[in-house]
């Protein structure tokens, strides 16, 4: 007699933008695995039963990215590689009724607060329990928790409350329990995430609250890195420079998107600051944690930035001397304020004005790069790549900043394990170290 089959299909998790989105993907997984479903994440045997598309609509190039990724998972389908394609995340949840009318193969679209529906549509159950669970697609050892989600601000250039809506806290006790499961796990960084730090607890506390979540989190046991990523400069809570200062494990380290210098600049992008408050703001950090490295982004291109605007902005990154940097160039958005304006910097200019931005940082990052030979660091070791061993100091957060590299041949390592490397020479953007 024939039975019916209980397997359940075949996962594949395609992943693109940003740490949120590694989030997203990875509670999605532990959810599917929770149900008993075989998930992989980004593998590439040729065929899959299901894959499942984590998309990122923030600006022009990303979209694309993730257009021309449902496309070739499209074609795997029509070559019958692919059984079922599912499309979740920003560029869904922003564009979702004109994609489902351009691509009619993607069997479902769904939106970024809608993974119980994704489920329910997989056979899978939404079990409100695992909530926290990661299936880490980072390596082992480290791992982004995200406090809260969505966005209140109202900067011109940006488009992600149209994607996440506004802003949610997570209560610190789910946050506590989240980072307890990943230490248990063997995970030894943290890597705070949210569209904006600053703003946590103020919905569900009435009030900021992240200096008492970071006093909270610093106290788990093994936790041996936690670091703050995206906080907006308006409003800044600079009670958290003191724990920041006296708490050993959370790094001397904060990533916060100035955007830009410029007055004029700052008005029309709706930041909430000005140039006088932005550099008050960076004199107090410095201030009070010395030594502390700072990542900041920056934007050009914005609708009526002058060349007089970018000269300040090439001075203002002068002066500072930032130990970390990015640059995007403005993309015109439909549905934030900035599409009001005319977009009237022209394409080379901004890449020419990026470029010029990079290249000043290069320098600043050379020279600073320089001033650590001699010096011994406490390094995390990341992977191994050809001959070295490839790690970060307290200062450089995966992916985006600095790295160390240790001559494998001179040195046993293990991945994710610390190491005290003392710096021999410099480049750039990368240190080379040997062991101490």
């Amino acid at each position: 007699m024939k039975t019916k089959s209980t397997h359940k299909p075949k996962v594949n998790v395609i992943t693109l933008g940003c740490s949120k989105n590694i989030v997203d993907s990875e509670v999605m997984m532990a959810q599917l695995r929770a149900n008993d479903f075989e998930v992989a994440h980004e593998k590439e045997k040729k065929k899959d039963d299901i894959v499942v598309i984590n998309t990122c609509g923030f600006i022009e190039n990303a979209k694309q990215e993730s257009i021309n990724t449902i496309l070739e998972y499209v074609a795997r389908k029509n070559e019958g590689d692919v059984n079922k394609l599912y499309v979740t995340g920003c560029l869904s949840q922003r564009y979702r009724d004109d994609l489902r009318n351009e691509i009619p193969e993607v069997d479902d679209w769904f939106g970024t607060m809608e993974l119980p529906s994704l489920l329910k549509k997989l056979g899978a159950d939404y079990k409100h329990e695992l909530i926290g669970e990661h299936v880490l697609i980072t390596p082992a050892h480290y791992a982004y928790v995200k406090i809260s989600e969505g966005c209140n601000r109202t900067c011109a250039f940006c488009a992600i409350p149209l994607m996440r809506g506004k802003h949610v806290s997570k209560p610190i006790e789910q946050i506590v329990t989240e980072i307890k499961n990943l230490v248990r796990n063997g995970v030894k960084e943290v890597l705070l995430i949210a569209q904006e730090l600053t703003y946590y607890g103020l919905d569900i506390y009435k009030e900021r609250k992240l200096a008492q979540l970071l006093e909270t989190i610093s106290d788990i046991e093994g936790l041996e890195w936690i670091r703050l990523h995206y906080l907006y400069p308006s409003n800044f809570p600079t009670e958290i420079l003191a724990v920041i200062r006296e708490r050993k494990n959370i790094c001397n380290y904060l990533d916060i998107p100035f955007q830009h210098i410029a007055d004029p600049v700052l008005k029309r992008m709706r930041r909430q600051i000005t140039k006088g408050e932005t550099l008050q703001l960076i004199e107090t950090i410095r201030e009070k944690v010395p030594g502390i490295a700072l990542r900041t982004t920056l934007l050009v291109g914005f609708p009526g930035e002058t060349e007089r605007d970018f000269e300040e902005l090439k001075d203002f990154i002068s002066q500072i001397k930032f130990d970390r940097l990015g640059v995007f160039t403005y993309s015109h958005e439909e549905g934030t304020s900035g599409y009001e304006l005319e977009d009237d910097v022209p394409e080379e200019i901004k890449q020419q004005r990026a470029a010029e931005l990079m290249a000043i940082q290069q320098e600043i990052s050379a020279e600073l790069n320089q001033q650590k030979i001699g010096k011994t660091f406490r390094v995390l070791i990341d992977r191994k790549e050809g001959n070295y061993f490839v790690g970060r100091t307290e200062s450089d957060s995966p992916e985006v900043d600095n790295e160390v590299l240790i001559e494998a041949e001179k040195s046993y390592l293990r991945i994710g394990d610390f190491a005290y490397v003392k710096i021999i020479s410099a480049e750039a953007f990368d240190l080379i170290g040997e062991l101490v």
